[in-house]
């Protein structure tokens, strides 16, 4: 037998029933856990070790091999995906022989179908189309080409008040070194509509026939290109050039910044002169969509949702202003981050901490006391504080989430 595993701390897997297909697993180990899923065209089980999880997809031939090397390129690429953990083969004898794929579970991820199913997650439906096209765009900046773009093929998390979306199966993933042409990114949309089209389409009909009817944004049948328009929109936006004429230096700054408002970081900046002489063009290289997820986790080691992190540096910079003015100099972002950490989010936390469950972690509970915090200084006229905002939240949401 051949297996390869990943630096990525885990266990080596030997107690599974390895001699089995995945399908006969069942009552053969202690360590199944059921989880809702998406559909799959292979047998997935999820096993815990100690608490932590792990996906185990099994697939003909090398396709587990192929599968692994590919997500580690996709993780190399800050792109958001499932970690790849390991691969091995089949033990059993089949014709051909099979590959098994060890992924670690996505924590707090929350597959499609849980988002139209349970209460308490409708305000998120309408983001999913959204959370779609930025993962696409994301995926062909960095040149590459997915195949089978579905929601069966993602997974969500919650991301102050909105979602991301995270590639879960590679399969058919192709790495474009040079990018992707016009003609194969449009072949993903194409591909996209007709996937997000029939599964919501059929989810749609399960649900009439359950007596339900789950919203969103926009009808099934026009959910597919409402994606296509969203990544239209954010790929023109960060594909633009700009013309820089003399005196005008400032605008380099201020369309970086504007790609770092987006959540993307900019690697360099070409400037291509015209035939005039006395203008150019700006072309920034546009990389990885994880600007202020990147920048808090280098200040605070908290690692967070890109519009997380967007918000808790804004209160950082807010923090810094603060200590600046009040002590008259300038005060380094590195000590208005420990301040923020010790003095704000830490004790903010403390309060939340019996309200995280399987679907919400810390963090996410933080950006929602911090909708409280504007939602409460609105109707007092002042700022309520974080403290207060918390206290609040806690009394009004525990009961429910719990």
């Amino acid at each position: 037998m051949q297996d390869q595993f990943s630096v990525f701390e885990a266990p080596d897997f030997s107690d599974l029933p390895w001699h089995l297909p995945l399908d006969e697993w069942a009552g053969q180990t202690p360590r199944l856990e059921e989880l809702p899923r998406g559909e799959s065209r292979h047998p997935v089980v999820f096993v815990n070790y100690s608490g932590a999880l792990y996906a185990i997809k099994e697939m003909p031939g090398d396709l587990a091999e192929t599968e692994y090397k590919l997500l580690i390129q996709l993780e190399t690429a800050n792109i958001q995906t499932v970690s790849p953990v390991g691969w091995r083969r089949s033990e059993y004898l089949t014709t051909p022989r099979r590959g098994l794929l060890i992924t670690r579970y996505l924590d707090h991820s929350i597959p499609y179908r849980s988002l139209f199913q349970h209460g308490g997650l409708e305000r998120y439906r309408k983001h999913l189309l959204d959370a779609i096209a930025g993962l696409l765009v994301q995926l062909h900046l960095a040149g590459i080409f997915w195949g089978d773009c579905s929601l069966s093929n993602t997974l969500f998390r919650r991301d102050a008040g909105a979602l991301q979306a995270y590639l879960v199966d590679a399969e058919t993933a192709e790495i474009h070194p040079k990018g992707l042409t016009p003609d194969l990114r449009h072949l993903e949309l194409e591909i996209m509509e007709e996937n997000v089209g029939r599964e919501l389409g059929e989810l749609f009909f399960e649900a009439a026939q359950e007596g339900f009817h789950p919203l969103v944004a926009v009808p099934s049948t026009d959910a597919g290109m409402y994606i296509r328009l969203s990544y239209q929109s954010l790929w023109e936006e960060i594909r633009k050039e700009i013309i820089i004429r003399p005196g005008e230096n400032y605008r380099i700054q201020e369309r970086i910044r504007s790609l770092n408002e987006l959540g993307f970081s900019v690697s360099s900046v070409e400037m291509v002169e015209l035939d005039s002489g006395s203008q150019v063009i700006l072309r920034p290289t546009v990389t990885d969509r994880t600007f202020h997820r990147d920048q808090l986790l280098s200040l605070t080691g908290l690692d967070t949702e890109e519009m997380q992190a967007r918000k808790m540096m804004n209160e950082i910079l807010q923090v810094q202003a603060n200590l600046s003015n009040r002590e008259n100099r300038s005060v380094p972002l590195n000590v208005a981050a420990y301040h923020w950490q010790n003095t704000i989010y830490l004790p903010t936390v403390t309060h939340l901490r019996n309200m995280v469950d399987e679907n919400t972690n810390e963090v996410e509970l933080y950006c929602e006391v911090l909708e409280n915090k504007w939602y409460l200084s609105e109707q007092a006229h002042h700022d309520v504080g974080h403290e207060a905002a918390a206290l609040d939240y806690v009394r009004r949401f525990s009961t429910s989430t719990n």
